[in-house]
C-alpha cells in the first residue's frame, strides 16, 4: 500500500501549468511539514514536493498562497530523467489525490502573508457576529 497524508504550509504559491496535448491543469508546490521532535530545541521541517492535477490544481492555484495551511493525501512516486547536462536526476514527490484548504483566502489578492484573513474579508460584510458568552459549552 502506498498512501501518504500530509498537513503543512506552502513554501511558495502553487505553480500552475497545462499539459501539452490534453490541456490538463497541473499544479506543483512544496509543503513544509513540521517534525514531531525538535533537535536542540529548534523545530525542524521536511519540505515535500507535491503535484496535483485537474480542477483541484486550478482551485489550489486560485485560492491558496504561500504560508497557508493545507492537507494533502495521495501517494509517493519516484522517477528519474536525464538532465540537459547529461546527468541522471532522481525525483521523489507526492502525487495528490485530494487537497483540503485548512486556511484560505477568497482570492490571492486577499492575503499573501500566510495569516488568517478577517471574517469580513473572507465572507463579506453581511455576516453578523454572535455573542456566545452565555452558551455553557
Amino acid at each position: 500500500m502506498n498512501k501518504v497524508v500530509l498537513v503543512g504550509r506552502l513554501t511558495k504559491d502553487p505553480e500552475l501549468k497545462f499539459a501539452q496535448g490534453t490541456g490538463t491543469a497541473v499544479a506543483t508546490f512544496t509543503v513544509a511539514v513540521n517534525r514531531r521532535f525538535k533537535r536542540d530545541g529548534q523545530p525542524e521541517a521536511d519540505f515535500i514536493p507535491v503535484v496535483i492535477f485537474g480542477k483541484q490544481a486550478e482551485a489550489l492555484a486560485t485560492y491558496v498562497v504561500k504560508g497557508r495551511l493545507i492537507s494533502i493525501s495521495g501517494n509517493i512516486q519516484t522517477r528519474n530523467y536525464e538532465a540537459k547536462d547529461g546527468t541522471r536526476r532522481y525525483v521523489t514527490e507526492v502525487i495528490a489525490d485530494e487537497a483540503e484548504f485548512l486556511e484560505w483566502a477568497t482570492n490571492k489578492k486577499d492575503s499573501t502573508s500566510g495569516q488568517n484573513s478577517s471574517v469580513e474579508s473572507e465572507f463579506g460584510s453581511d455576516i453578523t457576529p454572535i455573542d456566545d458568552g452565555e452558551i455553557p459549552f
